[in-house]
Parts: structure tokens; sequence; C-alpha cells
């Protein structure tokens, strides 16, 4: 065999190899997304199938001093949840991980499933003595810009809220609790009274259901606005701090008390667009959506429920 040969076929095959790889990581992060696991779940399963994350990246550092500053996008600000903890010792297993797995019924590549069977994917644990000096310094959280939106809404003369800037759970499910207090401050004026802005952060989940275009935030959006069924004077944007919501790069929608009267009137059927999880189709047939092109950075989901009218 000629030399250049060689060359060709040693290149074929790392492409094929690399070709194979990636199309294992795009399945894997496919069928993680739609399985309806919270967030600490899917990285618990991350952790375990990466060359990186789980301290490992920590490990490779050794013995030199790592300093951390993160930008978290995390519910509760967890650095082992921020992008998997690379440079964190994680006190979870393999079986932790496949147990996940087996929960949700997660379809994972064999060689994925091999690693978390085997043990061969454990991760680094407290005490490893692989792991440096650690230090972690928070430079941006979900908090902070729950904060900076109420400072924004003080100064246009509204009453901001923070309810919680770690909210879990299904998306359509959030809406309805979230909509249950909007009501709550629209005829009761409780926890305060309208005008008022409710600011959340977090970030919630999207079991697929149907093949339509959407996101967290857009399935969120759909489903408060059948909540109230267009509670008087309740308007919402909910987007992800990345810029992107999803499949697309849209950060997500804005809502108000006329959106299910203006999608009838197109003939929209808000209901079945929920049910094909098409948000972003049903925001974009009615002009709605918010395109901010990528951010560049993610402090999770925002959503602020404006409850009265603003102040003159």
């Amino acid at each position: 065999m000629k030399p250049l040969d060689r060359r060709r076929l040693l290149r074929a095959l790392f492409d094929a190899a690399m070709a194979a790889a990636l199309n294992d990581r795009q399945a894997l992060n496919r069928a993680l997304r739609a399985s309806g696991a919270n967030i600490r779940e899917l990285n618990c399963v991350r952790r375990h199938l990466s060359a990186i994350k789980g301290g490992r990246l920590a490990a490779a550092c050794h013995p030199a001093r790592v300093i951390n500053l993160l930008l978290s996008d995390v519910p509760g600000d967890s650095s082992l949840d921020i992008a998997s903890g690379p440079t964190v010792p994680d006190p979870t297993t393999c079986r932790d991980a496949l147990n996940i797995v087996r929960r949700y019924a997660i379809e994972l590549p064999p060689r994925a499933l091999a690693m978390l069977e085997s043990g061969e994917g454990e991760s680094c644990k407290p005490g490893d003595s692989r792991l440096p000096p650690i230090e972690t310094r928070f430079v941006a959280t979900p908090q902070m810009a729950l904060e900076a939106a109420a400072a924004v809404a003080r100064d246009a003369g509204v009453t901001p809220y923070i309810l919680r800037d770690a909210i879990e759970g299904e998306a359509r499910d959030v809406a309805k609790t979230l909509a249950g207090i909007a009501r709550q401050v629209a005829r009761r004026g409780q926890p305060l009274a309208a005008p008022c802005v409710l600011l959340s952060g977090g970030e919630t989940t999207v079991t697929l259901r149907g093949n339509g275009r959407g996101g967290r935030n857009v399935e969120f959006l759909l489903a408060l606005a059948l909540a109230p069924d267009g509670e008087p004077g309740v308007s919402a944007p909910a987007g992800d701090t990345d810029g992107v919501d999803g499949q697309e790069e849209i950060a997500g929608a804005c809502v108000g008390p006329d959106s299910l009267a203006r999608a009838w009137a197109r003939g929209l059927n808000p209901r079945e667009r929920l049910d094909d999880n098409d948000g972003h189709g049903f925001f974009e047939a009615l002009g709605d959506s918010v395109v901010t092109g990528p951010a560049l950075t993610n402090v999770n989901d925002f959503r602020a429920i404006v409850t009265g009218g603003a102040p003159a």
C-alpha cells in the first residue's frame, strides 16, 4: 500500500469514528430532552457519559489550583449541575444514572448503555486524590436576572413580586399554577394588589406528545393562555435567556388577554396546538414570537406575568 493511500485510509477511519460518536451523542441528547426528566436527572446521566463532566476536567488540572467563575443556568445554582459539573466532585453514581434511564424509559445508544451498566462511566467522587483545591464564584444567576427585572418594573411604577428563581415541573402544569396566582391577584388583590408583575425563573420540562415546533417557554405561555381563558388585564412574556427556546432561534413569546380570540379568528385551535407541542407555530402565526438572536450566555428561563394595567 502506498503511503498516500495509507494516510487516506487512516483519515477515512478517523472521520467514520468521529461521525459515529457524533451520531450517538445527538441521539442521546434527543432521547434525554424528550424524556420529561428534570435538569438534575438529565445532568446525572450526562456526567456519567462524558470524558470531562463530573469532576474529570478538574482531575486533569491536578495539581494546579482551580477557580470556577460560573454563570448559573440551573435551578438552585448547584455547581454540580452547571455544565454537568466538569470541575466539581460528583456524589452520584452510574447506578443512579441507570435508574433514571430506566425510570423514564430512555433509549440510549448501545455504547452509552454499556458504560452505565459496566460502571466504566464512573465520575470523580468527593475526596478523590486527583482533585486539586477548588474555589467557586458565581458571576451571574437566575436570581440576579429576576432582581434586575424587578428594578425595571419599579422604575415603571409597577410592583414586582419574585415568586421563585428555581421553579421546575411540566411547563403546562407550571402555567396552571401561575395562572391561579395571577387570578388571585386580579380578583382578590392577594398576595399583592394590581398592577403588579409576577416574576419567576427556573427550568420547566416538556414531555413530547406531538410533532409540532416548540420549546418549554412557548409551551408554558400557550398553557397559560388556556388556563385563565383570557383573564382580563393579564399579559406575559416568557423566554430563555440564551435567546433560543427549543428547536429554533426563538427566545420565547408574549401572550395577552386577547391571544385566544385572535387565534380563533385566524383559524388556530389553541388546544390542538398545545397537544401537538406546537407553541412556536402558534405564536409565530399570531406575530407574537420573541426573536432576539443568540444572547451568547444563559441564566435560565424568565417569566413575567403582568396583572392589571400599568399606571399612566
